[in-house]
């Protein structure tokens, strides 16, 4: 049987619409004496970054407990915080060729929401990479207090949305996620790059 075509699209944020260059991370770990990938480790290791996930810690406290694993590495709690502050101030960059996917999207009559695990200054990180009024609605995990994959956290988007589970496709880059949105009722794509956007094209079409 046919699944419903998609009259709304939930996009993943990090890793879809928003690109990390890893170089950033890495030229701060060489000027600061750090092994290579330990900020992205400590900073996502579960134990640190679901409660900021969920909305139980700031950004901001998440950041310093990042900079307090730092401590003994560097020798200097100013120096450990300084790294992170460094690092922090890179905040990633627009797929373009998403972001024009996401505007044919809306000019189509398709709504489109961000569908995203993130923190309390997603809302900042908008203004800054000029995402603000490019989407429908915004579904950041630490708002709603729940974080993807899990089923409440989609049943709250498809709320957002306004839309039946039935007929919203959701893009996202992590199988984990594709799966739980599986579950709770969503077409979903897992998202390999660019190249996937004539598929979605076609899909939001049909």
């Amino acid at each position: 049987m046919s699944r419903e075509r998609a009259t709304a699209l939930l996009v993943d944020f990090d890793g879809v619409l928003r690109r990390w260059d890893p170089a950033v991370a890495a030229g701060v770990e060489r000027e600061y004496g750090l092994t290579e990938g330990v900020l992205g480790e400590i900073a996502m290791s579960w134990g640190l970054l679901q409660p900021v996930l969920t909305g139980r810690v700031s950004h901001a406290g998440w950041m310093a407990s990042v900079a307090d694993a730092l401590i003994p590495s560097v020798g200097d709690p100013a120096r450990a915080r300084a790294a992170v502050e460094q690092w922090q101030r890179y905040r990633g960059e627009v797929d373009a060729d998403v972001l024009a996917f996401v505007r044919d999207a809306r000019a189509a009559g398709i709504r489109v929401g961000l569908g995203t695990n993130a923190t309390d200054v997603l809302d900042d990180d908008l203004a800054a990479l000029g995402l603000t009024g490019e989407l429908d609605v915004v579904v950041n995990s630490s708002v709603v207090g729940v974080h993807k994959p899990a089923k409440e956290y989609f049943e709250a988007a498809c709320a957002a949305l306004e839309t039946p589970p039935s007929r919203v496709l959701f893009v996202d880059d992590e199988d984990r996620a594709v799966r739980g949105a599986r579950v709770a009722g969503l077409s979903a794509h897992r998202w390999s790059g660019p190249g996937d956007l004539g598929y979605l094209r076609r899909a939001l079409a049909s």
